[in-house]
């Protein structure tokens, strides 16, 4: 995927919707995952898509948060985030049956390859929405896609978790703890930390990645493709296990937006074109998601 290709996909599709909350559910850590009945937003939604949403009327300014799950049929569509500040906090306080204005959908999205059946998808924090996405798109598609997923999270995770019963060789045996929406879905999924959650294993999500990369031979490991959406330190150093791996992966951009569409220009990052050049790129139209190497160039 070129970090230039069809940077405006989004602008002949993006769509203003006042759109019901149908559920509000509230975990630990002032997490919540919210359904909206957003029907234009749910058809043309991808992984990696996000929408702009206004939190409440007396706070106008909107939040950028990536979609978690949809159902194009029945027209809703999932989002999970966390209380940061004003803004979400009064987001919290929506009840069913109250209606949000927002903005969707938008961004350039994550794309699977057939060439790579094996995708690893690598979620930290509020990173966690789109990779639940991609891998309800690749379980859709399971003569194609064997997709694994790795959570990382240093709050409490938003779901009760339980064993796995898909067992994934080379990880440490006291490292079961799996999110039963996947277990449900039949993808193996594990999660980490450093807060010592039972079952989860310790430590980066990087380091989990490689442990399982590490017991692939040659032939399986040349199908994998890392996808990943966190915190900008995680992506770097996703980026490096990628580089060491000689894999390719596709990043999703977490920035703040103040317009979403292109012209504030809050949200430029420098992109490495393939040709050596760089050029300053906006997240919300041209991304958020880039090839690793066009954000990370230099990991070693």
């Amino acid at each position: 995927m070129n970090a230039n290709s069809k940077p405006h996909r989004h602008r002949d599709t993006v769509f203003v919707e006042e759109a019901e909350v149908l559920e509000h559910q509230g975990y630990d850590g002032k997490q919540f995952i919210m359904k909206l009945q957003a029907p234009k937003t749910a058809k043309d939604a991808l992984p990696g898509s996000f929408i702009h949403l206004r939190c409440s009327k007396q706070r106008p300014m909107r939040r950028p948060l990536s979609i978690m799950r949809t159902d194009k049929q029945k027209g809703w569509i999932e989002i999970l985030y966390r209380v940061f500040g004003e803004g979400t906090e009064l987001l919290s306080q929506n009840p069913v049956g109250s209606y949000v204005n927002l903005m969707g959908p938008i961004g350039k999205p994550f794309v699977l390859n057939p060439e790579r059946p094996r995708p690893l998808l690598l979620g930290g924090g509020v990173g966690i929405p789109p990779m639940v996405f991609i891998a309800d798109e690749a379980r859709k598609l399971k003569n194609t896609y064997k997709p694994m997923i790795f959570m990382g999270s240093e709050t409490p995770f938003p779901f009760k978790t339980r064993p796995s019963q898909i067992m994934i060789p080379g990880l440490p045996d006291n490292t079961i703890a799996a999110m039963p929406l996947m277990e449900d879905w039949g993808i193996p999924s594990r999660l980490t930390s450093q807060q010592d959650f039972p079952g989860v294993y310790q430590g980066y999500i990087t380091d989990l990645a490689r442990a399982w990369l590490n017991t692939l031979d040659d032939a399986p490991r040349s199908e994998v493709e890392l996808f990943a959406c966190g915190p900008h330190p995680m992506l770097a150093a996703v980026a490096k296990v990628a580089q060491e791996f000689d894999l390719p992966c596709q990043v999703s951009l977490e920035e703040f937006m103040a317009c979403a569409i292109g012209g504030c220009a809050g949200c430029v990052v420098k992109v490495h074109n393939d040709d050596g050049t760089t050029a300053m790129k906006r997240v919300c139209v041209d991304g958020p998601v880039f090839p690793a190497e066009a954000i990370f160039p230099n990991t070693s």
